[in-house]
């Protein structure tokens, strides 16, 4: 018995073994992808624009909130006066229709608030989600039934709705970017939850972790040292796709009036407002769906390749799969 015990604690220090050099191994991977290296460089630039957005303001000499009414006609209902919407050198993508606010200012700061309002919920969807995902699978029968039937509540729960219902209860004065990454956050993390847990399920029957639990380690360091790890790649990958996803939340909370309020910039409030201006002023619409649209394809790009580079089986079977299309090919 005792030999046996020796044996299976020999066979999961070999599997922890390598953990050192995985992060290495995952770098060297994700450098050999183009695509996921140029996504990962727009991403990083998107999120330094928002970082710095008070510094570039200040740069060009505007702000978000100033009108400017004598830059707009407003016989014609408020254009911009001058070519391409008013772009000049004191407005560097011009102004807001009928406001008369600088169109660039509002730009980038909507970017600290679309982005902080996605990046913040999907940190606490996921914590969420992991959290029940795994301790569904890792627990009794009797908790699985009771985790899963709450996550099946969460996922039919309307968000529009609940966000709604939770307006009329949360005063004014707490911070509205803050209160739609909660809202968000605490009701669409049941996708990521039945994800982990089938994920865990799967992990649960392979050798390592079955070597980690015959050795006498607890269901929370299985968890940290041989699950999550395997959980990393449908999990990173998934968070990718959910940032976009929530962006375009934010945007129809907004619309509804539960999200961010004027004069407090956001890029769904700012597509919101430009439907009727598309014609009379078409860069208001194509600034900030330029924006949302590079944002949600860099970060489905570097999702994949982050997906890849965690999983390199992905990759071998893509190259088998490509070398055996070009034998038929040839042939």
């Amino acid at each position: 018995m005792s030999e046996a015990l020796v044996a299976v604690e020999a066979a999961g220090a070999e599997i922890t073994a390598p953990a050192a050099s995985g992060a290495r191994q995952f770098w060297r991977r994700l450098r050999a992808q183009r695509a996921a290296l140029v996504a990962a460089a727009v991403v990083a630039l998107l999120v330094l624009v928002a970082l710095a957005a008070p510094l570039l303001t200040s740069v060009e000499g505007q702000d978000a909130t100033t009108y400017h009414p004598g830059l707009v006609d407003s016989a014609r209902g408020g254009v911009p006066i001058g070519s391409l919407g008013g772009i000049g050198a004191e407005h560097w993508l011009g102004i807001e229709p009928q406001t008369g606010r600088d169109l660039f200012a509002r730009l980038v700061e909507g970017a600290r608030v679309s982005l902080g309002v996605a990046f913040a919920a999907t940190l606490v969807q996921v914590l969420i989600g992991v959290t029940v995902g795994v301790a569904a699978a890792m627990g009794s029968r009797w908790l699985d039934q009771v985790l899963s039937r709450i996550t099946d509540i969460i996922v039919a729960l309307p968000l529009m709705i609940m966000a709604l219902a939770l307006l009329a209860v949360v005063p004014a004065s707490f911070p509205r970017p803050v209160l739609v990454a909660l809202v968000i956050g605490l009701i669409a993390w049941g996708n990521v939850a039945k994800i982990v847990r089938a994920q865990t399920l799967t992990l649960k029957g392979l050798d390592h972790v079955a070597a980690a639990r015959l050795s006498g380690w607890g269901a929370v360091r299985v968890a940290r040292r041989e699950l999550l790890p395997g959980l990393a790649a449908p999990v990173i990958t998934y968070a990718a796709l959910l940032v976009p996803t929530n962006i375009s939340a934010e945007a129809a909370l907004s619309f509804l009036g539960v999200g961010v309020k004027p004069p407090t910039p956001s890029w769904g409030q700012m597509i919101t407002a430009a439907d009727v201006w598309y014609q009379a002023a078409p860069q208001y619409l194509l600034f900030p769906a330029g924006a949302l649209f590079t944002t949600v394809l860099a970060l489905t790009v570097l999702g994949d390749g982050v997906r890849t580079a965690l999983d390199p089986r992905a990759a071998s079977r893509l190259r088998v799969g490509t070398g055996r299309a070009r034998k038929e090919d040839a042939a």
